[in-house]
């Protein structure tokens, strides 16, 4: 069975979030990390930092989920992030997927 990831990553100033879903979390870190593509949103805003992460089996509820958090305001996404992650850690290197 397959696993997805809902996750939202920022910068280092915790200014500017992204959002997305992966079936390859740690490669898609790694990207994200090694700014591969030139002119992606990521590289142009330096978001570096992976700060919520969410699991699930089911493609439909990954993207239904991410659908979701798009449309909140920037407040109900910091609150999101805060409720599992009140210091911003990042976790890709906290739980060594990067």
């Amino acid at each position: 069975m397959k696993t997805y990831y809902v996750y939202i990553m920022t910068n280092n100033n915790n200014t500017v979030r992204y959002t997305s879903v992966s079936g390859d979390i740690q490669q898609r870190l790694q990207d994200h990390k090694l700014e591969r593509n030139d002119t992606s949103f990521t590289k142009k805003y330096n978001i570096n930092k992976l700060v919520y992460v969410e699991s699930t089996d089911s493609i439909e509820a990954a993207l239904n989920f991410e659908k979701k958090i798009k449309s909140w305001s920037r407040q109900k996404k910091i609150e999101l992030i805060e409720l599992n992650n009140p210091e911003w850690e990042d976790l890709g290197i906290k739980y060594k997927l990067i």
